[in-house]
């Protein structure tokens, strides 16, 4: 389902590159940017299915080769990058006993060393495009809770988080501006693929809905609402923050044992 609709985005004809977009929120933020008239390169492993209309730039983030052309190449094609959505990231389930170092070199070789390559291949490109020109990272609700058996992934966002706030000071004088975007336990095929992995899967999605107090998972959608919100050029002042989207896990507190019995549905963020 696409959300459109007939109010100017201030995105129209604009260029932009979404890292992971072959799947999960990075899927739903490259065909919302596509729907507002934006030119989206889109950034995954090769052989991935990436939403129509969007321009393939097949590369692996491990290979700073790779991406650096991808990227640079579509910024010579298509016009100066104007948008940069660092979203392409993996998870590990364990805790700080479970893994081997090579778990870890991975995780973080493409959640954090990944968004460094991206960047630095987009900024030449960034820097031409004027300004309101835009970096905005996905990073996690994770890096600011303790979410059992998430130790590397939560570390690797943790990174990111503060990646974010430092390429704000540093591309503020520039006229660029750098966000970061803080979901909670989003909907996705990877949290779908760990539903049907569990001994019961109708039990560990109503545990995963239940992290967040609306006591519903992140809908994809609502990420990439708020990745268009972020880069509307209007929005000139909002640099440097983390925009939490997490059903108010990181600021609710309930009282122990009782829920929300009328949880947002999607259909009503709709």
């Amino acid at each position: 389902m696409h959300v459109t609709s007939n109010t100017p985005s201030g995105l129209e004809g604009r260029t932009a590159v979404v890292t992971g977009a072959a799947s999960g929120i990075g899927r739903a933020v490259a065909s919302h940017l596509r729907d507002l008239g934006m030119i989206v390169g889109a950034l995954d492993l090769p052989g991935k299915s990436i939403p129509k209309d969007t321009i393939a730039l097949p590369a692996d983030l491990r290979d700073t080769k790779a991406v650096t052309s991808a990227v640079q190449s579509f910024g010579a094609k298509y016009g100066n990058i104007w948008l940069l959505v660092g979203n392409a990231g993996v998870s590990f389930v364990g805790d700080i006993e479970h893994g081997e170092e090579a778990d870890w070199q991975r995780v973080l070789d493409i959640n954090v060393l990944g968004q460094m390559r991206a960047v630095r291949a987009a900024l030449p490109s960034l820097r031409k495009a004027g300004l309101g020109a835009s970096i905005i990272l996905i990073g996690s609700c994770s890096a600011r809770n303790g979410i059992p058996e998430r130790a590397i992934y939560s570390a690797s966002k943790g990174a990111v988080h503060g990646l974010a706030l430092a390429l704000a000071a540093d591309l503020v004088g520039e006229g660029i501006r750098v966000n970061c975007i803080s979901p909670g336990t989003v909907d996705t095929p990877f949290m779908a693929e760990l539903i049907e992995r569990a001994d019961d899967p109708a039990q560990q999605r109503v545990e995963f809905e239940m992290r967040q107090p609306t006591n519903k998972m992140v809908d994809a959608r609502e990420v990439s609402l708020a990745v268009t919100w972020l880069a509307n050029p209007i929005n000139r002042s909002i640099t440097g923050s983390v925009i939490e989207i997490d059903g108010g896990m990181g600021t609710i507190r309930l009282h122990r044992g009782r829920t929300n019995h009328n949880p947002i549905n999607a259909s009503d963020a709709d």
